[in-house]
C-alpha cells in the first residue's frame, strides 16, 4: 500500500518503547506515534521535557517515562526491569545513540569503547533483556555512515593502533545493522512472530525541523550556524523520523527490511538496501558473539 507519513494508521491499543526519545529524531518518533494513538514509553537519561511538550501538542497523549543510560549495563538492566513491569511491548525502537565524541578514545561505565558500547552493544543488551515482553517488532536505527568505513571485527572497539571517532561511529552502526539483520534471521529460524527491521533518518537536522522549544533549540550558536549552511542538502529531524515510524508500524513491512529517505539523505520513507558487509550473515553471527561477550548477556531467540 502507499504510505503517508502525515496520516498514520491508528495505533490505539499498541505500546511502543522508544529509547533516546528526549530530543532529535527520537522525540519526533514519539510525538508522531502518540498522535496516532499509541501508548508511548519514552526513555531518556532523565529529562522529561519531551513528555510535557508532546502532551501540549497531542491532547490525551498516553505517555510514560523510564530512565535509561545505554552506556551503562547497570542502567540497562534497571530500565529493562522497569519496562517489563509496564506490560507487553508491541514495538521496541532502539533509537538512542551517541553521535559525537572527542579525538581520544573514551569508554563506557563498563570499559567498552563508547560508540560501540552505547550504539551497538547497548541496544543488543536491552533487546535481549526485554525480548520475552516483545510481541511485535524491534527497529534498529541504522546510518549512512556504514558506507564510509568497513568495520574490523577483530578490533571493533579500536583497542589497538590510532583511534578515529568517525570510524568508531561507523563501526557502531555496522553493529546496529548486523544485530538487526541477524536478529531477523534468528527469529525466522525459530518461527517467531516477532520481526526485526532497520531504518535510517538520512541527513536530519534540528534546525530544519518544525520548532519544538526545549528539543530542537538546544544546539550551540556554532552548531546552529553550521546547520544553516547544510540546510540545502538536509531535512528536519521530524522528517528523519518518518522511515523509523514506517518500519515500526507499516502493516505491509516485514522483518529484515530497511527503510530510509527516498533520496538517500532526504525524502519520503522507502525501502533501501544495507551495505554488503553488515548484511552478511557471517558478519552478523560474529557480531552477535562479540555482543554476548562484551555485555555478558546470552541472547537465545
Amino acid at each position: 500500500m502507499s504510505w503517508e507519513p502525515r496520516s498514520l494508521p491508528s495505533q490505539a491499543g499498541k505500546t511502543v518503547v522508544i529509547t533516546g526519545a528526549g530530543r532529535g529524531v527520537g522525540y519526533f518518533e514519539a510525538e508522531q506515534l502518540a498522535a496516532a494513538g499509541a501508548r508511548v514509553i519514552l526513555t531518556t537519561r532523565g529529562d522529561t521535557t519531551a513528555l510535557d511538550l508532546i502532551r501540549s501538542r497531542v491532547p490525551g497523549a498516553n505517555l510514560e517515562h523510564v530512565a535509561l543510560e545505554l552506556g551503562s549495563l547497570a542502567s540497562i538492566r534497571q530500565a529493562a526491569e522497569s519496562l517489563r513491569e509496564l506490560g507487553p511491548i508491541d514495538v521496541l525502537i532502539n533509537n538512542a545513540g551517541k553521535t559525537g565524541g572527542v579525538k581520544q578514545r573514551e569508554v563506557t561505565a563498563d570499559g567498552l569503547e563508547i560508540m560501540v558500547g552505547t550504539n551497538a552493544y547497548g541496544p543488543f543488551a536491552l533487546t535481549a533483556l526485554l525480548f520475552p515482553s516483545i510481541t511485535g517488532r524491534v527497529v534498529g536505527l541504522g546510518s549512512l555512515a556504514t558506507r564510509l568505513a568497513k568495520a574490523d571485527l577483530a578490533d571493533l572497539e579500536q583497542s589497538h593502533g590510532t583511534y578515529s571517532v568517525s570510524k568508531a561511529y561507523a563501526y557502531s552502526k555496522h553493529g546496529v545493522h548486523a544485530f538487526a539483520l541477524e536478529l531477523d534471521r534468528r527469529l525466522r529460524a525459530a518461527g517467531s512472530g516477532v520481526q526485526s527491521l532497520l531504518a535510517h533518518p538520512g541527513f536530519a537536522l534540528d534546525g530544519s525541523a518544525s520548532p519544538r522549544p526545549g528539543v530542537t533549540d538546544r544546539n550551540s550558536a556554532g552548531q546552529r550556524f553550521g546547520e544553516r549552511l547544510l540546510r540545502p542538502m538536509a531535512h528536519g529531524k521530524d522528517r528523519g523520523a518518518w522511515p523509523v515510524v514506517r518500519a515500526a508500524i507499516d502493516p505491509d513491512a516485514t522483518g529484515g527490511q530497511f527503510y530510509g529517505p527516498a533520496r538517500s539523505v532526504t525524502g519520503r520513507p522507502v525501502l533501501t538496501t544495507p551495505v554488503a558487509q553488515s548484511a552478511d550473515p557471517a558478519f552478523g553471527a560474529a557480531f552477535w558473539t562479540l555482543a554476548e561477550q562484551a555485555t555478558g548477556i546470552t541472547f537465545d531467540v
